[in-house]
């Protein structure tokens, strides 16, 4: 059954205004089959979906269906006509219905809904399927993993032929993950054959059958999975070879700092589904989280400035035990957090450079001591001038600037605070390789002040260059620690993949 083909996709291509999404990218789907998809951020996954779906129309290429021939799909509701569905990460039912009015609704033509035969041909559907629900149950008491099957079981009474789970075991746990890979199993039986979006190494390699793999748009390349070892996939995504990798060390591996830690956690923990992890940093230090994406890197250091829900675990600076339960916690202890979304988390779009500048002192003061205009004034000049801000004055919007100049703000803000603990997320995604080189020039330069920094890049050569020490993350756990000679791409990449030493 794995050999008849049920959809193929070839040389699609798509290009957004001063992008290029996709190019020359071929796909195939067989019958009853796991099919991962699998790439960092900007691979192109997301679009190639939406092409699939009809959510983005293609600029070239073909798609054929098995029964329908070549496709053009214009709509998601044409997609799901041709026997595509999609279930996606956030749920997209309604909670405050039942489970069977989910399963049916914007489905039944009937003026007259006969209730009782949907609701026992519902629960049929769920029996066979093995989901622990009832038809009659508010889908909203359903823990999310069920949630998703609902919606899997909604797409199969629709008779999909591709089925499409984008990032479905994001939010559930151990337990929760084999009950959806046990319904994935069984519709694989059915000769359902189903697209695999996900961050997520060990799931791909325990649940699917084959892998493809995208870079900056374009096709890597189609593999078996019991061919393809994990260490040579992350190469691929990474776009590096394992062969003749340039060792990037920095020249600082001298004897081990047993100072106090200026940040120490234990069994830290967050709502965000960070597992229970240890973490230290001392003065002057520049360490880092690195991993792929979704591989926890960012929800950690989230957990550390307070930033989601903390959930366990215990925190000390300086030696001191302390509770750090929200970020107004962690600024009042000396800890300052530049966020991966600088437009979501951090700048405040329509205010000005001036006022977005010293937003997170004024929070720390209490906003019944205001800070003066002439203090303003002065803060905002000191740091434009500081960090070589391009901006035509400190009044100037704050959304006017370009990208590397509002993440030089969001860096002058933290720095007004004058923390000793100050995490970087992603400081220099989006901008241009000048003010990269800046911002890492700045890094090295507030370590000899002996700032403690934790600095997170997507590029392996930026982490290794910046960082002296490396936590290495997968699927949400620490799995290593780099540190002196182990900081070299190859490590690194053997790490995440697992393959270790």
């Amino acid at each position: 059954m794995q050999n008849e083909v049920v959809l193929s996709m070839r040389g699609i291509g798509k290009t957004f205004p001063g992008v290029r999404a996709l190019h020359n990218v071929d796909f195939t789907l067989r019958k009853g089959e796991v099919h991962a998809l699998m790439g960092e951020n900007g691979a192109g996954k997301s679009t190639l979906i939406k092409v699939l779906t009809g959510v983005h129309i293609k600029d070239a290429g073909r798609i054929h269906l098995e029964g329908s021939g070549e496709v053009t799909i214009r709509s998601p509701q044409e997609a799901q006509a041709l026997g595509i569905s999609t279930v996606y990460q956030e749920i997209t039912l309604c909670p405050n219905l039942t489970v069977a009015e989910n399963m049916y609704i914007g489905r039944n033509k009937k003026l007259i809904v006969k209730w009782k035969d949907m609701e026992k041909k519902a629960d049929a559907i769920l029996q066979s399927l093995g989901i622990p629900a009832r038809a009659k149950q508010q889908l909203g008491s359903c823990s999310l993993a069920v949630q998703q099957m609902v919606a899997i079981a909604r797409a199969v009474d629709m008779d999909c032929k591709v089925l499409i789970l984008d990032e479905p075991t994001s939010s559930l746990d151990d337990k929760e993950v084999e009950m959806l890979f046990s319904l994935m199993r069984d519709l694989k039986s059915r000769g359902v054959g189903i697209i695999f979006v996900t961050h997520f190494l060990e799931q791909v390699y325990e649940v699917s059958d084959r892998i493809t793999v995208l870079r900056n748009g374009e096709l890597v390349g189609e593999y078996e999975v019991e061919k393809l070892p994990q260490v040579e996939l992350v190469a691929k995504m990474m776009g590096k070879e394992l062969e003749g990798l340039s060792e990037l060390t920095r020249d600082d591996a001298g004897e081990e700092d047993q100072s106090t830690p200026v940040y120490e956690a234990e069994g830290l923990s967050s709502a965000k589904g960070v597992n229970p992890f240890e973490f230290a940093i001392r003065k002057g230090e520049v360490n880092g989280f690195t991993g792929l994406l979704g591989s926890g890197r960012s929800e950690s250091v989230r957990a550390i400035f307070g930033a989601d829900r903390v959930t366990g675990g215990k925190v000390r600076m300086d030696g001191k035990t302390v509770k750090i339960a929200k970020p107004k916690d962690a600024m009042k202890h000396g800890i300052g957090y530049l966020p991966e979304d600088r437009k979501d988390d951090g700048i405040i779009a329509d205010l000005s450079v001036r006022d977005n500048i010293i937003l997170a002192l004024q929070v720390m003061k209490g906003f019944m001591k205001p800070i003066s205009q002439a203090e303003a004034e002065k803060f905002a000049d000191e740091y434009i001038k500081a960090l070589d801000i391009k901006t035509a004055s400190s009044e100037t919007p704050i959304k006017s600037l370009s990208g590397g100049n509002q993440q030089k703000v969001i860096l002058a803000r933290w720095l007004l605070t004058h923390p000793q603990y100050l995490i970087l997320d992603e400081p220099t995604r989006g901008i241009d390789v000048g003010t990269k080189t800046e911002i890492q020039r700045l890094v090295r330069k507030l370590s000899e002040e002996g700032m403690s920094v934790t600095f997170i890049s997507s590029e392996i050569e930026e982490m290794l260059r910046t960082c002296s020490r490396l936590i290495v993350m997968r699927d949400r756990h620490i799995v290593g620690e780099l540190k002196g000679t182990e900081l070299t791409q190859e490590h690194v990449m053997r790490t995440i993949a697992g393959g270790g030493d």
